[in-house]
């Protein structure tokens, strides 16, 4: 019979996540598919900034003080490691459920539903937890085929649970949750900071000149759009709500639902949120993954051949055909039921000891005289 080489093939488990992230330098960056808006965040704001170094950082430096430069360069770094720090880190997406895992689940679900009868709605799957005396409702994912923990949700654009949904930000290329929501808002408030700063001395830098400049008007639009941003999730951080939370109104007055999350002290709030603990991914996905894969071996009829020019007990012998019929026997070579039959019938001395196949199965005359 012939045999199968297997070998295994190194693979890591980045390659086989379902979903629609991308992946680049072997797993360690991480983003959604649609970047085209993240490159045009990056345009917006390098773009700003070459302009603002190269027109009026010179005079400024020279008739005001060279630390204006500086400290603009200071927060452009700034803004730009959050940023990169923000689109390249997971968000804190959760793994889907194993096939075993899904099973086990859907066992579960059944059996406390009871049977639902044809034609009939069955009852939504959801898990009730208490978190700080106030009950908090866990809902199934039919996607990643689990329990979402509390605050999670499923993101449609990258197809994925995230633990402490907030938003997708196309602006960033990915996902705010768990993982990346502090760096989030480093980047918005830097930012922030960085266009007040750009168009404060826009403004110093046309009175001292007594010129019109229409970059004037470009970071003014800008200021608004991005400290209103800032200030939004600063209301958030200190109620300890996510967007996805103040969207949904699940904390609202009219649900008569209080936030189990918020410690009632917009302090200990923000220090939650901005200075708590980096949460580790769950993902795993630099680990290795081995994976089999077959290739045929040498056939039985070379194997053969090389075995009887190494072995000369094996050419001494020879064989019509193989005590136990295989595969690879032909059928004129296989012994019937008559003749087994026969050969039983015959006396013990009309009957010859079987010719081996392959040099393991020598008869013990053979044997006997080779170790001797």
């Amino acid at each position: 019979m012939s045999a199968v080489m297997i070998s295994r093939k190194v693979t890591r488990k980045w390659e086989k996540l379902p979903g629609k992230n991308t992946f680049c330098c072997d797993g360690r960056v991480m983003m959604a598919r649609q970047k085209g808006v993240f490159y045009l965040t990056l345009f917006l704001i390098i773009g700003t900034c070459s302009l603002f170094f190269a027109f009026e950082c010179p005079y400024l430096a020279v008739h005001l003080s060279p630390a204006i430069p500086v400290f603009a360069v200071l927060l452009f770094v700034f803004v730009m490691a959050m940023l990169l720090r923000t689109s390249f880190s997971d968000p804190g997406v959760l793994p889907r459920a194993l096939p075993e895992e899904a099973n086990f689940i859907e066992m579960e679900i059944e059996a406390a539903n009871g049977n639902v009868l044809a034609g009939q709605r069955p009852p939504p799957r959801i898990k009730n937890v208490q978190i700080n005396n106030q009950i908090v409702k866990l809902k199934y994912c039919y996607t990643c085929k689990i329990f979402r923990p509390p605050r999670a949700s499923h993101c449609s654009i990258c197809d994925n649970c995230v633990d402490r949904f907030d938003h997708h930000c196309p602006w960033v290329g990915n996902c705010v949750g768990k993982r990346n929501y502090r760096y989030f808002y480093l980047f918005t408030l830097s930012l922030s900071l960085l266009t007040i700063y750009i168009f404060a001395f826009d403004i110093v830098h046309v009175v001292l000149r007594s010129v019109d400049s229409g970059f004037v008007l470009v970071c003014f639009f800008t200021l608004w759009s991005v400290v209103g941003l800032t200030g939004f999730h600063t209301y958030l951080i200190s109620l300890n709500q996510t967007t996805n939370e103040d969207i949904k109104g699940s904390w609202s007055g009219k649900n008569r639902v209080q936030n189990p999350y918020s410690h009632k002290n917009i302090f200990k709030n923000c220090c939650e949120v901005l200075c708590g603990p980096a949460y580790p991914s769950v993902l795993d996905r630099r680990g290795v993954m081995l994976e089999d894969s077959s290739s045929p071996a040498p056939s039985d009829a070379s194997a053969a051949s090389t075995n009887k020019g190494s072995n000369p007990v094996s050419q001494t012998t020879k064989s019509s055909a193989p005590l136990i019929p295989n595969e690879h026997t032909p059928d004129e070579a296989k012994p019937g039921i008559g003749a087994g039959t026969q050969k039983s019938a015959s006396s013990p001395k009309d009957e010859k000891p079987p010719s081996p196949t392959s040099p393991n199965a020598v008869a013990p005359g053979v044997i006997k005289e080779s170790t001797h």
